[in-house]
């Protein structure tokens, strides 16, 4: 599986995530630890202007679903 492969694994799975759950991964809970790992990662690649064009317009669709559940209640 290549690099872009694998990037394109976890931005479904956290998309999947969010759709599923109306919130976004959570750093309490151990099984959702590694999408906001990833979800952080990326975003500091964004900030620092270095993230892959490719990638830019797909993460930032992400962003903007995952401001609409930014302040949801995650153990409701």
């Amino acid at each position: 599986m290549t690099q872009e492969e694998r990037w394109n694994v976890r931005y479904q799975e956290v998309m999947d995530f969010m759709e599923k759950n109306h919130r976004r991964p959570s750093k309490f809970v151990d099984e959702e630890r590694g999408m906001r790992n990833w979800w952080k990662s990326q975003q500091k690649l964004l900030n620092a202007g270095v993230l892959k064009l490719n990638r830019l317009e797909k993460f930032n669709e992400l962003v903007q679903i995952g401001e609409r559940y930014k302040h949801v209640n995650q153990w409701v």
